[in-house]
C-alpha cells in the first residue's frame, strides 16, 4: 500500500495542464453544439432543445471562467483534475440521458474522461472516475427519454440490445483506460530511467575532465602565487632577523614554495597523462574496469584472445567504462567464487564477455532484461535497488554502438553470461591493415 501511495505521489508530480483540458472542453462544446444544431434544424427530430442548450452553455461558462481565472501554464492538482473530469463526465451523461440514453450513438464518448484520467492521473483517481462512469452508463440504460427520431415513428430498442450496449461501453472503458494507464506508465518509467542515464553519463564525463580542470586551476593560480612568493622573499630580506615577525615570514615563504611545487606537479601530471586519459588501448580499458572490483573476495580471471600488439586503441569513453563496470559489478555481486572476463578482437569486431558462476538470471527476468525498473537476479530483493543499473549500463553501451546478449550458461558453465560486441571501427582510432 505504501508503494502504491509513493507511486501515486510520483505520478502527481506530472500534473495535467489546465490549458489542455480547456482546449478539449472547447472541442466538446463545439461538437455538442454542432450535433444539436444538425439534429434539431437539419433532420428536424424532436429534441429537448432548451435542456440541451442549457447543459452545453453550462460547460462553456465553466470553461470560460477557468480561462480568465487561471493562467495557461497552470497545472492541476490530482483532486482538481478529478473534479473537472468528473464534471465533464456528468455533463455528458446528462446530455445523453435526455437524448435517448444508451440508444444514442454518441454514448461511447462516456469513456473519454476516464481514458484521459488514466493516462495522467494517479490510479486511485482514475478508478474512482471509472466507477462514476459505470454508474452513469447504468443510469443511461434506464433513461425514460426516447431517442430523437423521425416524427410519428417510435424507435424501440430491445432490452437485450440495451444490455449489449451497456456491456460494450463498460468493457471498452475498462480496456481503453487500462491500456492508456500502462502505456503512460511505461513512458514515464522510460523517461525517468533515461534521465538517470544522462545524469550518470554526465558524472562520468565530469570525473574524466577533472584532470583538465586541475591543469587549468594550476595555470590560473600560478600568477598570483608567483606574486605572493616575490613579496614573501622581499619580506624575508627585510624582516628575516626580526624576533617578532621573522619566523612568520620564513613560514610564509616556505608554504608559498610548497604551493608552487604542488601546482607544478599537477601541471606535469596533466601534460604527461593527457594522451593516456584521452586514448586507451583495449587492455588498459579492461584493466581500468576490473581494478575497483578485485578486493571483494571474488576471483576475477582475464582471458585475452588476440595479440596485444594488434589490440584496438580507442578514445576514452565514459559510457563504455561505466557500462562495463556495472556489468562486472553485477557479476561479482552474484558470483560464488569467480568471474571470467574474456576479451577478443579481430579485424572486424571487438567483444567483451563477462560470466560468473552464480545462479544466473531468472527465466522471467531474462525475457525482460534491460528494461527500466526490472530487477536483475533472483536475489535482487535482498540486495535492494530500483533495477535501473542494468538499464543504464545497457543504454550507455548501446549508445557507443555495442550489441549486448544476455544468457545463462549450460551445465558445464553455469551462471550469467553477458557478451558486449562492437564493430572494430568504433573501438579503434587507428587504421587496421
Amino acid at each position: 500500500m505504501a508503494d502504491q501511495i509513493d507511486q501515486d505521489d510520483h505520478q502527481s508530480s506530472r500534473r495535467l495542464r489546465l490549458q489542455t483540458l480547456v482546449r478539449l472542453r472547447w472541442l466538446a462544446v463545439g461538437g455538442q453544439s454542432l450535433t444539436v444544431i444538425i439534429i434539431a434544424f437539419w433532420f428536424r427530430f424532436p429534441l429537448p432543445l432548451i435542456a440541451c442548450c442549457s447543459l452545453i452553455a453550462f460547460l462553456a461558462w465553466v470553461n470560460f471562467y477557468l480561462t480568465i481565472r487561471y493562467p495557461p501554464t497552470h497545472r492541476l492538482m490530482p483532486t482538481s483534475a478529478f473534479a473537472l473530469l468528473a464534471l465533464d463526465l456528468t455533463q455528458l451523461t446528462a446530455l445523453l440521458f435526455i437524448t435517448g440514453g444508451l440508444a444514442n450513438p454518441f454514448s461511447p464518448l462516456v469513456c473519454v474522461p476516464v481514458i484521459i484520467s488514466s493516462s495522467a492521473q494517479p490510479i486511485r483517481y482514475s478508478m474512482a472516475l471509472g466507477f462514476l462512469a459505470v454508474i452513469g452508463v447504468t443510469a443511461l440504460a434506464f433513461s425514460p427519454f426516447q431517442l430523437p427520431w423521425y416524427p410519428g415513428t417510435l424507435l424501440l430498442v430491445p432490452n437485450v440490445l440495451t444490455a449489449g450496449f451497456w456491456f460494450a461501453i463498460v468493457s471498452t472503458t475498462g480496456f481503453a483506460a487500462f491500456y492508456a494507464y500502462r502505456v503512460s506508465l511505461e513512458a514515464r518509467e522510460l523517461s525517468d530511467a533515461l534521465t538517470a542515464t544522462e545524469l550518470v553519463l554526465q558524472r562520468e564525463k565530469h570525473l574524466s575532465q577533472l584532470d583538465g580542470l586541475a591543469a587549468a586551476a594550476a595555470h590560473e593560480l600560478g600568477t598570483p602565487l608567483a606574486t605572493i612568493s616575490v613579496v614573501a622573499k622581499e619580506m624575508e630580506r627585510e624582516l628575516g632577523d626580526d624576533p617578532r615577525f621573522g619566523e612568520d615570514v620564513h613560514l610564509l615563504r616556505s608554504q608559498s614554495e610548497r604551493c608552487r611545487d604542488i601546482l607544478r606537479r599537477l601541471t606535469t601530471l596533466s601534460s604527461e597523462n593527457e594522451a593516456h586519459m584521452r586514448v586507451l588501448p583495449l587492455s588498459s580499458l579492461i584493466e581500468e574496469v576490473m581494478a575497483p572490483h578485485r578486493e571483494f573476495g571474488i576471483r576475477i580471471n582475464l582471458v585475452e584472445k588476440g595479440d596485444r600488439a594488434r589490440e584496438p586503441v580507442g578514445n576514452r569513453n565514459a559510457g563504455i567504462l561505466y557500462g562495463l563496470g556495472n556489468l562486472l559489478e553485477n557479476a561479482v555481486d552474484y558470483a560464488k567464487e569467480q568471474v571470467t572476463v574474456t576479451v577478443e578482437h579481430t579485424p572486424e569486431i571487438v567483444a567483451v564477455t563477462i560470466q560468473d558462476d552464480g545462479d544466473g538470471y531468472a527465466p522471467d527476468i531474462l525475457m525482460r532484461i534491460g528494461e527500466p525498473y526490472v530487477t536483475k537476479r533472483q536475489r535482487d530483493d535482498s540486495a535492494g535497488g530500483l533495477g535501473l543499473g542494468l538499464f543504464i549500463a545497457k543504454t550507455l553501451l548501446e549508445r557507443s554502438g555495442a550489441k549486448l546478449n544476455f544468457e545463462n550458461g549450460g551445465p558445464d558453465q553455469p551462471g550469467a553470461h553477458v557478451r558486449v560486441e562492437w564493430p572494430r571501427a568504433l573501438m579503434d582510432t587507428r587504421v587496421v591493415k
